[in-house]
Order: structure tokens, then C-alpha cells, then sequence
């Protein structure tokens, strides 16, 4: 019987890309990493930005936050040493946010054309090292295509995985997730935030004892 874990991110959240390696990680070094299922579900950190805006992110966290540029510059700087520790490259000074719908549709996609890690790991680095737009069509359908998903002009112009969307963000909700990442391991053991690979290492082992 597989390991089923379910990952709930946003495309934009700095620490989902960072959890997301340090699950890597730990997956590594697991010994019954070939029986573990992944499953990359949606949650929108700010579902009523509007489509098609584009949004400086700092200006985002100092009014979301209440801090001045300075601190949000700090705390991007931190953000940018911690993902370096992971093997990543962040330029979070000038990046762009938005809505992610169409973003996460895409992943939707990609679990559909058995591709979803591929295209998770696109949007992410495209995102936070490239500073490329994960926000209009044009942009998404070139990721889209360098992640290998077919068929991605004509299924950006559709609404095709907007309800299962939404349904991710309402089922996180319902089992109490209120930030991300969070981990669900056997729909059971749940694990919040962007942990110590130490941490998931444990997760996957207690999920893979109660397997037995």
C-alpha cells in the first residue's frame, strides 16, 4: 500500500518552495520512497486579487504586515540566505505577485498529464528566481510547455480545474490549514510550515508505520 502525501501551496508563498525542497530531502534518504504518492493541492493566500494586475510583493507584505520597507527588505534578504541553504536562488527585491488561478489550474494539468511535480517546480522557479510572470496567459503557456504539458493555450482560455481550485482551498479550510505549506500524510498526519528535513523525515516514517 502506497504513502499518499498531499501538499497544499501557493505559487507565490517563498516558504512552499523552500518546504517543498526540504521534503524532497527527506524523501531522499526514506526508504520506501518508490510507495510515496504526491499530491500538489491549491490554496490562494489572497484569492480576491484581481486577474490580470500585476503587484509589487513588497508593497503587499508592508500592507499586509504594517511594516516599513526597510523591515520587508530584511526579511526578504533572510528569506533569500534560508533558500540558498536549500540548494535555491530567490530575488524577491522587485518581485511581481498576483492571482494565481490560472497558476494553479496548471498544476491541476499537470497532475492530469502526469507532470504536476514538473510543473509546480517550473512556476516556483520561474517565480522566484526569474522573476518571470506567473500571471498572464502568454507567460503561463510558455512555463506550461517547458514543464511538458500539452494543450496549454487552449486550456488557459477554458475555466477547466477553476472549481477544483477553490474546492482545495475549502478542504484545507475545513481541516483546519490556515497558512502554507501543509502536509497531509495517509489523510492523517498533518504537518504545517516549511519543517527541518529532520521533521519530515520523522513524518514520513511514523505515516509509513501506520501503514503496517
Amino acid at each position: 500500500m502506497n504513502l499518499r502525501v498531499d501538499i497544499w501551496s501557493d505559487l507565490v508563498c517563498p516558504w512552499c518552495y523552500i518546504g517543498k525542497r526540504r521534503f524532497e530531502k527527506a524523501l531522499a534518504t526514506f526508504g520506501r520512497r518508490d510507495d510515496v504518492d504526491i499530491v500538489h493541492r491549491s490554496f490562494q493566500l489572497d484569492p480576491s486579487m484581481p486577474k490580470g494586475q500585476l503587484f509589487r510583493h513588497r508593497d503587499v507584505l508592508m500592507r499586509k504586515y504594517r511594516m516599513t520597507e526597510p523591515e520587508v527588505g530584511a526579511a526578504q534578504a533572510r528569506l533569500e540566505r534560508l533558500a540558498a541553504e536549500e540548494g535555491l536562488e530567490y530575488h524577491l527585491a522587485e518581485s511581481r505577485t498576483g492571482n494565481t488561478m490560472d497558476a494553479h489550474r496548471l498544476v491541476h494539468l499537470g497532475r492530469e498529464q502526469g507532470v504536476q511535480d514538473a510543473v509546480i517546480e517550473r512556476l516556483f522557479r520561474a517565480h522566484f528566481t526569474e522573476n518571470r510572470s506567473l500571471f498572464d496567459d502568454e507567460s503561463l503557456a510558455a512555463l506550461g510547455a517547458e514543464a511538458g504539458l500539452a494543450g496549454v493555450e487552449a486550456f488557459l482560455a477554458s475555466e477547466r480545474y477553476a472549481d477544483d481550485v477553490v474546492a482545495d482551498h475549502h478542504y484545507a479550510n475545513e481541516i483546519g490549514v490556515r497558512g502554507v505549506p501543509f502536509f497531509v500524510l495517509n489523510g492523517r498526519l498533518g504537518v504545517s510550515g516549511a519543517q527541518s528535513v529532520d521533521v519530515f523525515t520523522q513524518a514520513l516514517t511514523r505515516a509509513s508505520n501506520d501503514l503496517n
